[in-house]
């Protein structure tokens, strides 16, 4: 029995989550060095329109989160990417605005805490994959010669790894509220 091929893209997404909120973060905390002035593209400024894409990634976050919550992992996940690559576009649209806000420390506080959490499920995640895979290739040893226990193997296996994949999906989640935090003077 195989599982399907579902983690590595679950992994590659919260890896990118993961790149982004520490990015944003090191954004919120850092000056840009000065540049010298060249009459290139003018620089955008964030505007109504960066505002209601927060809007709408923050919507698409709580919902993903509730979805999760219901057991409905797909479209946690799916409402997950959209809410990520929303955040991912003012990332790269109000870098320069984003930059000159500093944190509050309670904003620092919870950030903190979210990286934790973040890591922590993460951690999870891994061990919980690991194991799957185990118990995956002892189903396939054993297949041949005992087909009760292999069925038996595979059930926890797949169980197993659709517990990671939640606990993936919460880590990015933790993730994307750090980057709900740093954009939050969009919401004003």
């Amino acid at each position: 029995m195989t599982l399907p091929r579902l983690p590595r893209s679950l992994m590659l997404l919260i890896a990118i989550s993961a790149v982004l909120a520490l990015a944003g973060t090191a954004w919120s905390q850092t000056k840009a060095p000065p540049q010298p002035q060249t009459k290139a593209a003018p620089t955008t400024k964030c505007g109504p329109d960066h505002a209601i894409l927060y809007k709408r990634a923050v919507t698409l976050l709580d919902k993903a989160e509730k979805k999760l919550a219901a057991k409905y992992t797909a479209e946690a996940k799916a409402l997950l990417k959209e809410s990520n690559s929303l955040f991912t576009i003012l990332l790269k649209e109000c870098g320069p605005e984003q930059k000159e806000r500093n944190l509050t420390p309670q904003e620092e506080q919870q950030e903190q805490v979210n990286k934790k959490l973040a890591a922590d499920e993460l951690a999870q995640a891994e061990r919980l994959e690991k194991s799957a895979a185990e118990k995956l290739k002892k189903s396939d040893q054993v297949e041949a010669t005992q087909r009760e226990l292999s069925v038996k193997y595979a059930r926890e296996a797949k169980a197993e790894s659709e517990q990671a994949q939640v606990r993936s999906l919460r880590a990015v989640i933790y993730s994307l509220r750090n980057q709900q935090m740093i954009f939050r003077f969009l919401a004003k």
